[in-house]
C-alpha cells in the first residue's frame, strides 16, 4: 500500500470517527435539550371557585350566515337593496352580505348598527332615544346611532348583533334586522 493510500485511509477514518463523535454528542445534546424543553411546568394554583374566569357564547359561522341572508331575504321580499352585518359578541364581523344594488354606504353602516346593538345590547332605535340625554354616546369610535340593529340574545346576555342599512328609512332596516334574529330562533 502507497503512502498516499495509507493517509487517505487514515484519513478517511480520522474523519469518520469524527463526525460519529460529532453526531453522538449532537445526540445526547438533543435529548438533554429535549428533556429540558418537554419538562413539565410548575402550573398555577387553579380558582377552584371559578370567580375569576368568565363563559361567554358566540354564534357559529353558520347560524351568522343564516342570520345574515334571513335578513337580506326579508328585504329582498320587500324590494329594497339592504347591506347586512352580523357580528360577533365583542363587536367583530362574522359576516357581511351587501346585496345587489345596494349602496356603498350600506356597508360600513350595517356593520356599524350590528356593533352598536350589541355593544348596548338593544335595539338601535331605542339607543336614539338615549342621545338626547347623552348626546356625546354618538361619538363614540364605530358606532351609528341610527335604527336599524338588532341584538342576540342568549339568557339575556348579547351574543352578537345584526345590522341592516340602505333601505328608505331605519324602521325597515331595523324589521330585517328582526328577521334575521328571529331564524336564528327557528
Amino acid at each position: 500500500m502507497s503512502f498516499s493510500t495509507a493517509f487517505r485511509s487514515t484519513r478517511t477514518r480520522v474523519l469518520t470517527g469524527s463526525a460519529v463523535v460529532v453526531a453522538l454528542g449532537a445526540g445526547v445534546f438533543g435529548t438533554v435539550s429535549a428533556s429540558a424543553d418537554t419538562a413539565p411546568a410548575a402550573k398555577p394554583a387553579a380558582d377552584a371557585s371559578g370567580r375569576n374566569v368568565t363563559q361567554t357564547s358566540h354564534l357559529t359561522i353558520a347560524a351568522a350566515t343564516k342570520a345574515a341572508q334571513a335578513a337580506l331575504d326579508a328585504a329582498g321580499k320587500e324590494k329594497q337593496k339592504v347591506s347586512v352585518a352580523v357580528v360577533d359578541r365583542d363587536g367583530r364581523p362574522l359576516v357581511t352580505l351587501r346585496g345587489d344594488g345596494a349602496g356603498p354606504q350600506s356597508y360600513e353602516a350595517a356593520q356599524e348598527k350590528a356593533f352598536t346593538a350589541v355593544s348596548w345590547n338593544a335595539p338601535t332605535s331605542e339607543l336614539v332615544k338615549r342621545l338626547d340625554s347623552a348626546p356625546t354616546l354618538k361619538d363614540i369610535p364605530d358606532t351609528l346611532f341610527l335604527a336599524g340593529g338588532a341584538p342576540v340574545t342568549v339568557k339575556g346576555a348579547p351574543v352578537a348583533g345584526i345590522g341592516v342599512a340602505g333601505a328608505p328609512s331605519g324602521d325597515l332596516d331595523e324589521k330585517f334586522a328582526k328577521a334575521g334574529v328571529t331564524a336564528l330562533f327557528r
